[in-house]
């Protein structure tokens, strides 16, 4: 049985080469795989179980555990809600409906054409700004459900 392979970058091998013998670098690894695919691959989990002479049940202990980690590709712009305890005081369930009604999805799923998914999370350490919504990198504050088509509508236009 053949195994699949997978393509690292010439700086995530490195990186794994580098941090592979440390005491507790699997989680560093991760974060460094996931940065690079944004998600973390089985074949990438396959690979990292050779390189790192782990089991991959270990690895997926792990990728199960943290939320943080992505098993399936994440839409081209991943919608981040905050559900920290300011955000959800503020609203923040109704900006999480209201993204995955226009959207037809909810957590975990990608819309139809790959361009969206939806996360709840827990803290973006924007209190001030509660009720928070990220889309990619990009903060969205003080919102209200009425705005969310708005943001969504600027993502869609990019495509």
């Amino acid at each position: 049985m053949a195994v699949a392979q997978i393509e690292f970058s010439k700086e995530l091998q490195s990186f794994v080469h580098e941090w592979k013998d440390k005491p507790g670098s699997l989680i560093m690894i991760l974060h460094r795989v996931q940065q690079e695919f944004s998600y973390i691959p089985r074949e990438a989990a396959e690979r990292l179980s050779r390189e790192l002479n782990m089991p991959l049940a270990k690895i997926y202990g792990v990728l199960t555990f943290y939320h943080y980690f992505k098993t399936s590709k994440p839409g081209k712009y991943r919608i981040a809600v905050c559900m920290g305890t300011a955000c959800y005081l503020k609203g923040g369930q109704s900006l999480l409906e209201e993204a995955g009604e226009i959207l037809g999805i909810k957590g975990n799923e990608v819309s139809d054409n790959g361009l969206f998914s939806i996360d709840a999370v827990r803290c973006v350490g924007c209190c001030g700004l509660a009720p928070v919504m990220m889309v990619g990198d990009e903060v969205y504050g003080k919102l209200d459900k009425d705005k969310v088509p708005e943001i969504i509508a600027k993502y869609k236009k990019l495509g």
